[in-house]
């Protein structure tokens, strides 16, 4: 299970440093972006410090122009303190940021842009605003930022921006992102560790030590918020060791594809099912960059939408957004012909791999929001793929989708519920348009299953039950 408590276990630091292929990673033998001035980026206060506190204290004292950009206020620290209010701990955790920068070195500049904790998503477009401003006026030889895999949510948005940033800026700098959380939650083996990318920083002595300095001035994560029975500081022991090391990695990953959002899985809001580089990016990264052949969730999943098809067999099938192929292979069971679509070719290749001694499955590199393949479709498969699509673009979609059915043809829809930072819309607001489009066309609702996580929805232009289909009644 992810977490992003460190006061409770994680992986430890010994866990890591057992595995060979840390002592392996790569060192780059100078201080990254040459002389230039150096934009380093924190979704909170102390990211910085942990995971490139020695990087920017090596910087700053060799003469360096360093800024930090704390990006939230730190508000959200101790919810469950009686004894403090959230404003006082937002004055707390700016102080402490700015004397954690005093020790890492002379003249670091500190830009607090008071985000609430938590909601660096819901103001993205104000932050990119202001990131994209700092880049202009400091023209950075490299930006530092927490890292995109990172799982919290704020790093994550957070590492998008910056890619996106830097992507757009002219010229561009070069990029270093840093995980936190990945230390905690991860193993040295969880598929998500892109461990190609990581490359190391070796910093001098002095540097080190003025990372450890720069952390014991975080006084309110690192030690006890008082001396009540119970309390415990934020930030355990165990998982500082993390970083105490005598070197900081980072990935040294590529900018966004461009400053409109293509970044990977969690690009920016409004990102369609047409920017095919978001989606490149997610499966160069990871080969099952959604864990749909290891996570339960996804696997029970894929049971149930098989199992909610009406009709045991099927002729034409069509599946827009395929990505890797697990659900156009188990499609091919139980069709004549398949024809699957995905606007990246990286998920084409891989999909196609899959189905290859499936002689009449058909994978395409297409964006089916530009118009479906020609022919009659007894089937239509929609799996998490709606959400990606501005509402009018999904509206036509359906429309097309309808218009496209054989006289007993079957559309079935399945999409997470939590939201995403790359959604244009919720899952919910998709199987209301798929509705509305089901009410234009005459569709008739067969099944529909209701959980926390996700929802199904089977309409068709048969509406009798499964029971009607095959003469039980």
């Amino acid at each position: 299970m992810v977490s992003f408590d460190a006061r409770e276990p994680g992986t430890p630091a010994a866990t890591w440093a057992a595995d060979p292929r840390l002592a392996a990673v790569p060192l780059d033998p100078r201080l990254p972006g040459g002389d230039g001035p150096l934009l380093v980026l924190a979704a909170h206060a102390d990211d910085e410090t942990l995971g490139a506190g020695a990087l920017v204290a090596a910087a700053a004292r060799s003469g360096r122009r360093v800024t930090v950009v704390v990006v939230t206020d730190g508000t959200a620290s101790h919810p469950a303190s009686p004894t403090t209010t959230t404003a006082v701990m937002g004055d707390v955790r700016r102080r402490e940021a700015r004397a954690a920068l005093d020790e890492l070195g002379p003249g670091i500049r500190l830009v607090a842009l008071g985000v609430p904790d938590g909601a660096v998503r819901e103001h993205r477009a104000a932050v990119r605003e202001r990131l994209a401003e700092l880049v202009e006026e400091l023209a950075p030889t490299l930006v530092v930022s927490t890292w995109r895999g990172d799982g919290h949510r704020d790093h994550r948005v957070l590492g998008e921006l910056a890619a996106e940033v830097a992507a757009a800026a002219d010229p561009a700098p070069e990029l270093y992102e840093y995980p936190v959380w990945m230390w905690h939650w991860a193993t040295p083996g969880h598929p998500d560790v892109p461990w190609t990318q990581l490359v190391g920083v070796a910093v001098p002595e002095e540097a080190r030590r003025a990372q450890q300095d720069a952390l014991a001035r975080y006084v309110s994560q690192v030690r006890p918020l008082s001396g009540r029975p119970g309390d415990e500081a934020v930030l355990r022991p165990d998982f500082l060791e993390h970083f105490a090391g005598d070197r900081e990695l980072f990935f040294r990953a590529a900018p966004a594809a461009d400053a409109s959002g293509a970044a990977g899985p969690g690009a920016a809001a409004g990102t369609t099912a047409s920017d095919p580089a978001r989606f490149d990016e997610a499966h160069a990264r990871r080969p099952d960059p959604w864990g749909v052949t290891t996570r339960w969730y996804e696997r029970r999943k894929l049971g149930l939408v098989l199992g909610s098809l009406p009709d045991e067999r099927y002729g034409a099938v069509l599946e827009i957004g395929c990505s890797i192929g697990v659900v156009t292979r188990a499609l091919a069971d139980r069709a004549d012909h398949v024809t699957a679509l995905d606007v990246s070719p990286v998920a084409v290749e891989r999909a196609r791999e899959r189905v290859a001694d499936q002689p009449h499955v058909r994978v395409d590199r297409a964006d089916a929001s530009d118009g479906l393949p020609e022919g009659r479709w007894d089937l239509v498969v929609l799996g998490e793929v709606g959400y990606y699509l501005e509402p009018a673009a999904l509206a036509a979609l359906l429309d097309d989708v309808a218009g496209a059915l054989t006289p007993t043809g079957t559309v079935v829809a399945c999409h997470w519920r939590h939201g995403a930072d790359d959604f244009s819309q919720s899952g919910d607001d998709v199987h209301a348009a798929l509705a509305e489009a089901a009410a234009r066309a005459g569709l008739a609702r067969v099944v529909q299953h209701v959980e926390a996580d996700f929802l199904l929805d089977v309409v068709s232009r048969d509406g009798r039950s499964v029971a009607e289909r095959t003469g039980l009644r």
